[in-house]
C-alpha cells in the first residue's frame, strides 16, 4: 500500500481525539494543515491489531486470517505529520465532519482526508459507535483499560431496514455531537483528550470557522451526512461519496434543506438508489449528482491503493480507472462545491465543470439527464 500524499498548499499533520469514558462519547481522527516539516512520521495506516481482526471478519468472514492481513498491510504508514503544530489561519479554516462506511472505520479515507487538509480544511474523520465500524473502542474510567465494540451484522429475524435505519440516526447524531465538540473547543471550553497524545485541542480555538462547515460520507457514511443536514442546521451541505441510501426513510426526504453533492461510482448504485437521489435534486436546484466511470465503490477508500491481488482478495474485480485519477476527480469535484457553499478563500472555481459532469472520466447525473446508470 502506498497512500499518496496530498496535493494542495499545505502540509497535513493529524491526532487521534477522544472525547468521554463511555460509549457515548466521541472518537475521530483530525486532520488539518500543519507547519511545515515539524510533527514525527506519519501514523500507522491501521492503527491497532484489533482493527486487522474486524477488518478480516467483515471482508472475509474469517477472522483468523487477521494476522496475515497484519503482515500484508500492517506496517504501512499515512502519509501525514503525526501530532505535527496546527498551522495558524487567522480567519480559521472551514470545517468537514466525515463519516465512514459499513465495516470500516476512521483511518481507511485518510487519501481523501489529507488531500482536503491539503487544500486548507481540517477534516474531523469519526469512527462510529453503532456497531457498523469493523471495530472500535472506547477508554473506561478505570486506568488503562479498554471496552471494544464488535461490528454487528443483522441479527436473523430482523428487517434490515429498521436495523440500519436506528444506526444511520446515531450515526447522524455522532456528526453533531462531533460539531458541538468543536463548538465548544472554539468556545474556551477545555476538552480533555482521553487518549493523551501531546496534541492540546486548545491550538482549534482561534483557527476554526464553524460558520463554513459541512458534512461527508461514504456509503453508509454517504446517507449518513444526507441525514446529518436534516438533524444540525449550521451544517451548509454535504458531499455524499456512493451513498447508500436504502436506510434513510421517505419521510425525511422533504426535510433535507440543504444542496448535496452526490460522487457515485459506476459499479455499486441501484436504479432504486438513484431515484433516491432525484427526489432529493428535484427540491434542491443546487444539488448535484455525478458518477466517476470505470470505478467501483471501494475506489472512494484507501483500498483503491492496495496491490491489484490484494485488492481482488479482498473485495473481487476492481475498477478500470487508476486511482489517483479517481481520487482527484473526486476530491476536485467536492472542492468545487465546497467552494459555492461554503465560500472557500481558494479558488477551486475553475474545477466547477467537474459538478456538471464533464469530463473523460466523469458523467453526469440525473439533474442534467444524461446519466449513465
Amino acid at each position: 500500500l502506498a497512500l499518496p500524499p496530498g496535493q494542495g498548499p499545505h502540509q497535513v499533520g493529524c491526532t487521534d481525539v477522544m472525547v468521554g469514558h463511555t460509549r457515548q462519547g466521541l472518537f475521530l481522527r483530525l486532520f488539518y494543515p500543519c507547519v511545515p516539516g515539524a510533527g514525527a512520521a506519519g501514523p500507522l495506516w491501521i492503527p491497532r491489531s484489533e482493527y486487522c481482526g474486524g477488518l478480516a471478519d467483515v471482508t472475509l468472514g474469517r477472522r483468523w486470517c487477521s494476522a496475515l492481513l497484519g503482515i500484508a498491510i500492517g506496517s504501512c504508514k499515512v502519509p501525514v505529520s503525526w501530532n505535527a503544530p496546527l498551522k495558524p489561519h487567522s480567519s480559521g479554516y472551514p470545517v468537514i465532519i466525515f463519516s465512514h462506511g459499513l465495516g470500516t472505520f476512521r483511518t481507511l479515507y485518510s487519501s481523501i482526508c489529507t488531500e482536503l487538509a491539503s487544500r486548507g480544511l481540517v477534516v474531523a474523520a469519526l469512527e462510529h459507535r453503532d456497531r457498523s465500524a469493523a471495530t472500535t473502542y472506547f477508554c473506561t474510567a478505570e486506568a488503562g483499560t479498554e471496552e471494544w465494540i464488535p461490528f454487528q451484522r443483522v441479527p436473523p429475524g430482523q428487517k434490515e431496514f429498521y436495523f440500519r435505519n436506528k444506526q444511520v440516526h446515531q450515526r447522524a447524531q455522532e456528526c453533531v455531537r462531533a460539531l458541538r465538540l468543536l463548538q465548544d473547543i472554539a468556545g474556551g471550553t477545555s476538552v480533555p483528550n482521553v487518549l493523551h497524545q501531546g496534541w492540546d485541542l486548545s491550538v482549534l480555538k482561534d483557527n476554526l470557522d464553524l460558520t463554513k462547515v459541512a458534512v461527508m460520507g461514504h456509503s453508509f457514511g454517504g446517507v449518513t451526512a444526507v441525514l446529518a443536514l436534516v438533524k444540525e442546521p449550521s451544517l451548509r451541505c454535504a458531499v455524499a461519496l456512493d451513498a447508500w441510501m436504502f436506510p434513510l426513510e421517505n419521510l425525511m426526504y422533504p426535510e433535507v434543506p440543504k444542496p448535496v453533492l452526490f460522487i457515485n461510482t459506476e459499479k455499486f448504485q441501484t436504479p432504486e438508489s438513484i431515484a433516491k437521489m432525484k427526489r432529493l435534486s428535484s427540491r434542491n436546484s443546487q444539488t448535484r449528482i455525478v458518477t466517476v466511470l470505470g470505478t467501483v465503490q471501494e475506489d472512494q477508500t484507501d483500498f483503491a491503493f492496495l496491490p491489484g491481488k490484494l485488492f481482488s482478495l479482498l473485495f473481487g474485480k476492481g475498477s478500470t480507472l487508476d486511482p489517483h485519477k479517481a481520487l482527484a476527480i473526486t476530491s476536485r469535484a467536492a472542492l468545487a462545491f465546497l467552494q459555492r457553499h461554503l465560500q472557500l478563500e481558494e479558488e477551486f472555481g475553475r474545477w466547477d465543470e467537474l459538478l456538471e459532469g464533464v469530463g473523460d472520466s466523469v458523467a453526469p447525473g440525473a439533474p442534467l439527464g444524461r446519466s449513465r446508470l
